[in-house]
């Protein structure tokens, strides 16, 4: 079994590329996750790489930021590859199945990136969910249906 839960504040804005062949998003982040210390023990924290693929790569990229905290499922991964010297580099991140927004930041900021691109010619939102601002596969809550 090849299962990997984590909950970690992301280290950098993801970063999203594309494949050439189908055009897929594929988004990398990497998660800062404090590892559990012993009484009177020397913090330490682990950098694990994250990479997603589709639609959520492309709403990771819209939405996370530096410092957002994200809970993250999937698997791990390794590879290798050769360098430009020639010596061989291993690799190991985490190919994530799903990733939760657990940390929105502060709901009055502004996102330099507009959540639902319409044509300036459109006088009405496609959807009641865009008009609201929600993204495709999220749903609206109220504050008062969180249970904290």
């Amino acid at each position: 079994m090849n299962n990997v839960v984590l909950i970690g504040r992301l280290t950098r804005d993801p970063e999203v590329r594309y494949t050439s062949e189908t055009q897929m998003a594929v988004a990398r982040f990497s998660v800062a996750i404090d590892r559990p210390t012993r009484s009177g023990g020397e913090k330490q924290t682990d950098f694990p790489n994250v990479v997603v693929f589709g639609r959520q790569a492309e709403n990771c990229e819209r939405f996370l930021r530096k410092g957002r905290l994200v809970g993250v499922q999937g698997r791990i991964q390794t590879g290798k590859y050769t360098n430009k010297d020639g010596a061989t580099v291993y690799t190991t991140e985490v190919v994530a199945n799903n990733v939760e927004f657990l940390d929105w930041g502060d709901r009055n900021e502004r996102n330099d990136r507009p959540v639902n691109e319409r044509p300036a010619a459109a006088s009405q939102p496609a959807s009641p969910r865009e008009d609201m601002g929600i993204p495709d596969g999220f749903s609206a809550i109220e504050d008062e249906d969180i249970p904290f």
